[in-house]
């Protein structure tokens, strides 16, 4: 069949010819394409080149003074080191070895660990209560807001130095229960070994719990009001709506402070320090890691096991700062990721 000089023969190019511009030519991606595939590269050198510089700063800070004392102390650790000149007097792990075999670490160490637990079962109960409490619309709400929250805000020096003038056996809570004809509830309450750890939590309990009770608040605002109305409307009673609506929502929030006073139980050392001192601790039971490192470190004038104590007591709370992040704060920052995750 003839094609007439008016038509048109069908095309027989393909696409890939009319691309690269006939069989002969090679094939390349167009111009803006490869411009296209070169700006994510710099997009990813500049998000790098960003987070260097904002962060490069936190990191030389947090690499001078956290992780070179650390490494410091552990080489220290080493010696029979007296806090001047270089260490010389090698001893290996016999400072580490001595740690764990010494009662007084242990019995410090069973201290620290009954001090983590009531500090939860204690703290956490009443600051929920109370952090729903002031959640309320109420009269002077502000005002027994801030009275909660200062005792946190008090140095340590003033609390300890008080507490241990208050409960001294002359002091005013035992002068107190006698004009009450309660005298027979006076007891030694810094000395006695059957009362002074309990005595310890109740101060850490009055010190801390405004932290906690303004943390929950601060959990509590970023909850919908429209859950609880809801609810309410399903029939729930105000307790019910808080129990099953609320402390849920609250759960994130309620495990970032157990987290914060887990650690800071572990390092508890201030308190102690200054109501008990240093000897008395150890004889009336409330005595800390922290309160042995100093004890039988710097006051010993033994530095090298001083930082070796201080070696243990961070591998301690790295330890469980990371089983609690893996078995407990593991969904909060899974939930909280969404870029990579396909």
């Amino acid at each position: 069949m003839t094609v007439s000089q008016g038509e048109t023969s069908p095309s027989t190019t393909t696409p890939e010819d009319r691309a690269g511009g006939g069989a002969g030519a090679v094939a390349g991606p167009p111009p803006a394409a490869a411009a296209r595939a070169r700006r994510p590269r710099r997009g990813r050198w500049g998000q790098r080149a960003e987070i260097a510089v904002l962060a490069g700063p936190a990191l030389v800070v947090f690499l001078t003074f956290v992780i070179v004392p650390v490494l410091m102390a552990a080489y220290y650790g080493f010696f029979k080191w007296k806090g001047f000149g270089p260490p010389t007097d090698f001893v290996g792990f016999e400072n580490y070895l001595t740690i764990f075999r010494d009662p007084e670490f242990l019995a410090a160490l069973r201290h620290n660990g009954f001090i983590v637990l009531m500090s939860l079962v204690l703290q956490g109960p009443v600051a929920v209560v109370v952090a729903l409490m002031l959640n309320r619309r109420m009269r002077g709400r502000s005002v027994v807001r801030v009275l909660v929250f200062v005792p946190y805000v008090v140095s340590e020096v003033i609390v300890g130095t008080g507490f241990s003038l208050m409960l001294s056996t002359t002091g005013a809570v035992n002068d107190l229960l006698e004009k009450i004809g309660l005298g027979f509830l006076s007891v030694d309450w810094l000395a006695d070994p059957d009362v002074a750890i309990w005595t310890l939590l109740l101060i850490i309990t009055w010190k801390y719990i405004g932290f906690a009770v303004i943390l929950f608040l601060a959990g509590l605002q970023g909850i919908p009001d429209e859950l609880g109305e809801a609810a309410a409307i399903d029939g729930a009673s105000y307790w019910k709506a808080q129990r099953y609506v609320t402390l849920p929502l609250l759960g994130p929030t309620v495990r970032i402070w157990a987290f914060l006073s887990i650690i800071g139980s572990l390092q508890l050392f201030d308190l102690v320090y200054i109501i008990w001192g240093q000897y008395v601790a150890s004889t009336a039971g409330t005595s800390t890691m922290a309160t042995y490192m100093v004890a039988n470190g710097r006051n010993a004038g033994n530095y090298g096991y001083g930082s070796a104590v201080a070696v243990v007591l961070f591998l301690i709370s790295l330890a469980v700062a990371l089983v609690y992040q893996r078995y407990v704060l593991r969904r909060d920052t899974e939930g909280a990721i969404t870029e990579g995750k396909k």
